[in-house]
């Protein structure tokens, strides 16, 4: 082991609040004065940020520590983090015990204190508190974007769906105070961000646990939008429970707001709705859904469905292949179930065939490659505006509409980080391609 390490490499697998985990990480050990490498094999410390959702996610994992221990060279620190760490905790050492330290989700902030102590004392050390405190600094953050940033305000989930993990990986529901997220946000404006994305497991429950503070998801919004130089506001994940006429309302006034909400179903069959525990039927749904389609005529939006849940019939399949034909969503995530150890749901048998999950969940992605390409269709001859991220292959230019469409148009680096009018003019896949209605004028 490396008992001076100089260099560090972090891989990240799962979802934005893991991608800003990792920046969190990479804030502090470069402020330890270590530097970043992309290379595993030239780091002095390893870190593999982790999810647990999807089996596939942690068979990744698995493979990739199972193939370091079979290093003979080189021996690193190597450290567990994220959601796996919370799920197995213990277990793996016994599975890896090649590996140094494991870090739970809300113990992201003691990553300084776990590895002076691996490397003072050379033992293992695991630390998976079940409960968040808001003690990180968001501040540290070393984000690798300059255009748009992941913000968190609200950590852990309440809601107990049966299929997931998060309740038990990331704990109950904990809100970040107010001013220090208009704080961050503040500072993102002042270093040139244009777009922030809000973060959580359920952004809207954001202030529920805290009464006190009279701030609801709602108000938040206002707040930040307030916020000179944020030109998009973003936020993700929602629970259809919590969301309100007063989250609606609010995208339809609040001008940074974009038009986008993910508004996850995952089943047309009020059983299966019931068995998944998402408390709402599907008729309470539709019925928020047309609530948001009236107030905020322009919006679309996005799910995740999964499929092949546990005695999930052919009748009860095709109720949510009609469900999301009939929403008409413009971004769907669209999975068939794996049993995930620790959740309600291994209690009961994984009954549906593989060859029948896959059978559904390419039927309803062709269906969704459809919908999508009829929603894209009738964009060609729009105009809409472009918030330009990155410089793609090719001389394109890449970025995003207000609500969430993938958009190239030809250009440069001279683009990247600004807002334009376009003209859709056709598309591909899954991306829109325009034209600038009027030069940049930094060209001109």
């Amino acid at each position: 082991m490396n008992r001076s390490p100089s260099t560090f490499f972090v891989r990240t697998y799962g979802c934005q609040m893991n991608e800003l985990d990792t920046e969190l990480m990479v804030g502090t050990l470069s402020k330890r004065g270590l530097t970043r490498v992309y290379d595993e094999s030239e780091a002095d410390i390893l870190i593999f940020n982790t999810c647990s959702i999807r089996d596939l996610s942690e068979r990744k994992v698995m493979g990739k520590l199972g193939q370091i221990g079979r290093w003979t060279k080189r021996k690193p620190i190597i450290g567990v983090t994220g959601c796996m760490a919370m799920a197995k905790k213990e277990s793996l050492f016994k599975k890896l015990p090649h590996i140094d330290f494991v870090l739970g989700t809300n113990n992201i902030s003691d990553l300084d204190y776990v590895i002076d102590e691996v490397i003072a004392k050379n033992k293992k050390m695991i630390l998976t508190e079940k409960q968040f405190e808001e003690n990180l600094d968001y501040f540290v953050a070393e984000r690798n974007d300059k255009v748009k940033a992941y913000v968190s305000i609200i950590r852990g989930c309440n809601k107990f769906c049966t299929y997931c993990v998060v309740p038990y990986t990331r704990g109950q529901e904990v809100s970040r105070p107010p001013e220090d997220i208009v704080k961050e946000v503040q500072l993102l404006a002042d270093q040139g961000y244009k777009e922030i994305t809000l973060l959580g497991q359920n952004v809207n429950s954001y202030g529920k646990d805290r009464p006190d503070w009279s701030c609801l998801f709602h108000d938040l919004l206002e707040k930040l939008d307030q916020v000179n130089g944020i030109e998009r506001i973003r936020f993700m994940t929602s629970h259809p429970v919590d969301i309100t006429r007063n989250l609606m309302q609010a995208i339809r006034d609040l001008p940074s707001l974009c038009e986008f909400i993910h508004f996850p179903i995952q089943a047309g069959s009020n059983r299966i709705l019931k068995k998944m525990h998402r408390i709402y039927t599907k008729e309470e749904y539709f019925e928020k859904v047309a609530m948001l389609r009236e107030i905020v005529p322009n919006a679309t939006l996005g799910t995740d469905i999964i499929v092949g849940f546990c005695t999930e019939t052919d009748a009860e399949f095709e109720e949510t292949f009609q469900a999301f034909k009939e929403i008409d969503y413009s971004v769907a995530f669209i999975f068939s179930y794996s049993a995930r150890k620790g959740t309600p749901a291994m209690r009961w048998k994984d009954d549906i065939p593989e060859e029948v999950k896959q059978e559904r969940l390419q039927r309803l992605l062709q269906l969704y490659y459809k919908m999508q390409a009829k929603q894209f269709q009738d964009l060609v001859g729009t105009e809409k505006e472009i918030l330009f991220e990155k410089v793609g292959k090719n001389g394109m230019v890449k970025g995003r509409t207000r609500c969430w469409q993938n958009t190239i148009v030809p250009g440069g680096e001279e683009l990247v980080g600004t807002l334009q009018r376009v003209k859709i003019h056709g598309f591909s896949n899954q991306t829109l391609h325009a034209e600038l209605l009027r030069q940049p004028a930094s060209l001109l």
